[in-house]
């Protein structure tokens, strides 16, 4: 059964941010499925990547789009709905209901937009953990989450580390590497320099409408690190749009074709001023920044940790995870396990390969060991 339902809630009690700036008022989406029961302690939670959402299985009435891990959620999958209480929570930052740069800042009447603060995912986990104290959620049984989700995900490992019995990251790092930061940049230097875009004070309606050129263009080469180099050949090889001249100036490969497709399509949908925050989130994020080393930070794990990487992840590639397995295996073999699946998909392997990742999770969620 999966028994979804969506939800906001509200906070009038102020969210002190890393930045030393607050954040108050602020409002949480989310969304469960499943039932919650006596003990509640069936909870698993769910966090999402950078342009995911609260909405991550079944779909809404009139609606055709499943959420983003509907394959891994529900009666009978890997997270059995008939099992656990699941509950996904659209991030701070994020346009999909949860107080973001488009909100209305209470002081000025008017939109953050570029007065928003700059938020850490350490924010957004605290955020979160408010929204647990407030439906009386002490702890819960799992943690799972994969890239941004799986930043989220350690987060709570070693922030709160008694709320989870089981951590499980995939395709993530332990700190944002200059490579997948360069990508972002491109991204917010595209947006941000966009003419359209008006320093954040555009319209929306419009942006929905007609897209923004300049998130397009980021999302392309963003969208170049989601995939790998091996998956493109496969997908597209130098197949040539049937429609286009090769010796046409501007004609298009197949594989231009897609990146058209999704940038423009992707900038409709998705709101560029978030793309910036969650971006800049990403960017700045290391889980060691307010410790002595990765040691010294992972010696504060008491969950049972398991880390999934993606062999063709060039985005986050496997080595940084497998740094992380090393750092916690001193410090307790028996309580991490790592798996690299052998995927050449790129880093949105953990969205798209689900028959891959499926029996990991599911043993996990079990309480069997598994891993090298």
């Amino acid at each position: 059964m999966l028994n979804l339902r969506t939800k906001k809630e509200h906070f009038e009690e102020p969210l002190y941010l890393e930045s030393g700036r607050i954040l108050a008022p602020y409002d949480l989406v989310y969304e469960t499925y499943g039932e919650l029961n006596l003990k509640k302690d069936n909870v698993v939670v769910v966090c999402h990547a950078l342009t995911g959402s609260h909405h991550a299985a079944g779909k809404y009435e009139n609606d055709n789009k499943f959420g983003w891990w509907d394959g891994l959620i529900g009666d009978g999958k890997a997270i059995n709905t008939n099992k656990f209480f699941v509950i996904c929570i659209n991030i701070l930052g994020s346009s999909f209901g949860s107080t973001s740069p488009l909100s209305i800042d209470p002081h000025t009447k008017k939109r953050y937009a570029l007065s928003f603060p700059v938020l850490t995912i350490s924010d957004v986990v605290k955020a979160q953990i408010n929204l647990f104290k407030r439906l009386q959620i002490n702890s819960v049984y799992a943690v799972i989450g994969g890239s941004l989700g799986g930043m989220q995900a350690l987060c709570y490992a070693i922030e709160y580390p008694k709320f989870a019995k089981n951590i499980i990251i995939l395709a993530s790092s332990y700190q944002t590497k200059p490579w997948a930061i360069a990508f972002n940049t491109i991204s917010i230097e595209a947006i941000r320099n966009d003419p359209e875009f008006k320093d954040g004070n555009y319209d929306e309606k419009e942006i929905s409408k007609n897209g923004l050129k300049g998130l397009a263009f980021g999302r392309m080469a963003g969208h170049i690190s989601f995939l790998s180099p091996t998956s493109m050949d496969k997908k597209f090889g130098r197949n040539y749009v049937p429609t286009d001249g090769i010796y046409e100036l501007f004609g298009r490969f197949q594989v231009d074709n897609y990146m058209q497709y999704n940038g423009f399509s992707f900038s409709k949908k998705f709101d560029p001023l978030s793309y910036i925050y969650i971006a800049k989130m990403m960017n700045i994020f290391d889980c060691t920044r307010h410790y002595d080393s990765l040691d010294d930070a992972f010696s504060k794990i008491e969950s049972y940790l398991t880390l999934i990487s993606f062999k063709g992840d060039i985005l986050f590639p496997p080595n940084l995870m497998f740094e992380m397995y090393e750092v916690m295996k001193k410090i307790d073999k028996n309580r991490v396990n790592y798996v690299q699946i052998d995927s050449d998909y790129g880093h949105d392997a953990f969205l798209v390969e689900i028959d891959k990742i499926e029996p990991y999770i599911k043993n996990v969620l079990k309480g069997k060991n598994y891993g090298k």
